[in-house]
């Protein structure tokens, strides 16, 4: 594979992920929308389709630091790094390695990935310590409950949604321009 190829299809995976993270300015500025966003599509788009694993997690990550840098200016009129902003980060780098197991991409492996990445922002974004409460199951299974509304029901239909067009997309621009495709395809 030529270094032009893999140029194009780099550059064109770094714009996909860079022109949907965009779409959470637009999702900030309406409150039911909350995490209404691609980041966990993002995540598992990155982890499918970067062949080289580094940049699967550099890219979707750097674009959601960038996106929360921001958002925070927008809202907090400074650029502010949260508490919990490490665990999100960690929930994230989980999406990305979720996201490498879809070898094969159609709708039922990209649904289940979706799903998985879901419950891992689930069980672990709404641990009670981020939130400065007492670990306790009581607390823990309080806050499971408050998410699923409209939190980690957003999640799971934007996760649908986004990655039913950064997947479909991404495989139709594939089979238009054979620059895009991977090494395994075009070796075939």
């Amino acid at each position: 594979m030529s270094s032009q190829n893999i140029n194009a299809r780099t550059l064109t995976l770094v714009f996909i992920v860079l022109a949907a993270i965009a779409m959470r300015l637009v999702n900030t500025q309406v409150p039911a929308l909350s995490n209404f966003t691609p980041v966990g599509a993002v995540a598992l788009f990155g982890g499918a389709y970067f062949t080289d694993k580094w940049k699967a997690y550099l890219v979707p990550l750097a674009a959601l630091f960038i996106s929360d840098m921001f958002i925070n200016y927008i809202y907090a009129g400074t650029l502010t790094f949260y508490s919990s902003s490490l665990v999100m980060y960690a929930c994230f780098m989980l999406m990305v390695f979720v996201g490498t197991f879809i070898k094969k991409v159609n709708v039922l492996n990209v649904a289940a990935a979706s799903l998985v990445s879901v419950l891992i922002h689930w069980l672990i974004m709404d641990l009670p310590f981020l939130y400065g409460q007492p670990n306790t199951w009581a607390n823990y299974t309080t806050l499971l409950v408050k998410a699923i509304y409209p939190f980690e029901t957003n999640m799971l239909i934007s996760d649908a949604i986004y990655g039913a067009i950064l997947f479909g997309g991404f495989e139709l621009a594939k089979s238009k321009y054979p620059v895009l495709q991977g090494k395994r395809q075009l070796a075939l």
